[in-house]
């Protein structure tokens, strides 16, 4: 055990420093420096931390495509585009207490495949869609869990940043990745519709809109660009004929065309987007550089031989090895963010898992698709689970006083339950992943 002393003196100092609070880019870079100094790791341990630096973020053009994604997010949340579908699709299909439960669903698939950022989709489901859920009918324990659980899958449906960087660190291709992503996406839309399906048993109907007969129209008018954005910047990737990074810049250009349509452009609300694109951006390029400085360390003082080592004491049981990749990254999940789990874990994790046969005919490149797939919908739980979990402080934040944080933590038990059974299911059937 002295061994690997080291190692996890490292990342136990890690994970104090990040439930104290300081910042997490510079926690990870900060514990780095710090055990460059007392390990006997040659000072051309910097040089090669720079070179990682530069390789891996600061010259890496598949990284592009984060800060454009986000800015096309941004665009459609900041113009009210996205405020718009969503009362298009609630009056089309809010009819009843299910319809309405439904209409959330929808909208909230359709911001996950239009933006990609989960804060701006769980707070604008909170404001608009949370009173109306009340109102029906619903408890205010399962609105809020609806609508953080609507609001995360913008983590997991393409385009997403998690599956971008998830790609990067695993080797693979992108577009195969979204592609991947798009069967589970949608098992888990229709297990959510479901159980939502199941609550509103029971619940009277509400009185029919005199506007409802517009409804149709209303929701054609309303989503059918952001359907036709969606379809461009996916098929555009998952068909093979642009990059992700060329496709986010189709993508932002569209959002932008898209505000001009519903005459909702303003330069005030291009320049508040780009600004917060800027902030988001740093944040998540500092995180970056800081995992980077920190695994190579971690590596440098045996980090990778122990998390091995722990996991080939399982011999030639590649199940029981997926279950503690698998539990870790679920438990981890409670503390830290997807983007560290990632950026530290999946390197290490990856060869591991690759090397492994587990009978379902996977192999090579495949096997790393499925692999990160079912690392991307386990990371999705770490926005519902407490206590570090940013959707349910969106939707704190969001609705104030009106929900109590018990209820938002009680009406999410049942959607990380939901996203548990489906990783069962995509790990039972991997034709849920590699068949799209």
């Amino acid at each position: 055990m002295s061994e690997f002393a080291l190692p996890l003196a490292m990342a136990a100092l890690t994970m104090g420093g990040i439930i104290i609070g300081y910042r997490v880019g510079l926690v990870l870079a900060g514990t780095a420096a710090l055990f460059i100094l007392v390990s006997d790791l040659p000072a051309a341990f910097f040089k090669l931390i720079v070179s990682r630096i530069y390789a891996n973020i600061l010259s890496n053009w598949l990284f592009v495509a984060i800060p454009m994604f986000i800015f096309m997010g941004l665009i459609l949340e900041k113009s009210g585009v996205a405020e718009r579908a969503l009362r298009g699709a609630q009056q089309a299909l809010g009819g009843t207490p299910g319809g309405m439960g439904i209409s959330v669903l929808v909208v909230g698939l359709l911001l996950a495949a239009s933006s990609g950022v989960v804060g701006a989709s769980v707070v604008l489901l909170a404001l608009l869609a949370l009173p109306r859920m009340t109102e029906a009918g619903f408890d205010a324990a399962t609105g809020a869990g609806l609508v953080a659980a609507s609001g995360t899958m913008a983590i997991l449906v393409p385009p997403s940043v998690m599956l971008i960087v998830l790609g990067d660190q695993l080797q693979t291709s992108v577009p195969a990745m979204f592609a991947g992503a798009i069967g589970p996406g949608l098992l888990l839309v229709a297990l959510y519709a479901v159980y939502i399906l199941w609550r509103a048993r029971g619940l009277p109907r509400q009185a029919r809109d005199p506007d409802a007969a517009r409804g149709a129209v209303l929701l054609a008018v309303d989503v059918a660009p952001l359907v036709i954005l969606i379809v461009c910047v996916l098929g555009s990737i998952v068909g093979g004929i642009a990059t992700p990074t060329e496709a986010s810049g189709l993508g932002a250009f569209g959002a932008v065309i898209v505000t001009m349509i519903y005459r909702r452009f303003s330069l005030a609300m291009l320049m508040d987007a780009a600004r917060d694109t800027v902030a988001t951006t740093a944040m998540v390029a500092l995180v970056i550089i800081g995992a980077t400085c920190f695994a190579a360390v971690f590596r440098g003082v045996g980090g990778d031989e122990m998390i091995q080592s722990a996991l080939g004491s399982f011999g030639h049981a590649p199940w029981a090895v997926m279950a503690v990749v698998m539990l870790s990254v679920f438990v981890l999940g409670f503390f830290l963010d997807w983007l560290e789990i990632t950026l530290i874990l999946i390197p290490i994790f990856a060869p591991v898992i690759a090397a492994l046969d587990f009978g379902n005919g996977l192999a090579g490149q495949e096997l790393l698709i499925w692999f990160g797939v079912l690392v991307a919908v386990n990371l999705q739980t770490s926005f519902l689970t407490p206590p570090f979990g940013f959707a349910l402080f969106y939707v704190r934040g969001a609705v104030g006083d009106r929900v109590s944080s018990r209820e938002i933590y009680r009406g999410v038990l049942p959607f990380i339950a939901l996203q548990l059974f489906a990783l069962g299911l995509l790990m039972a059937a991997p034709g849920l992943i590699t068949g799209f």
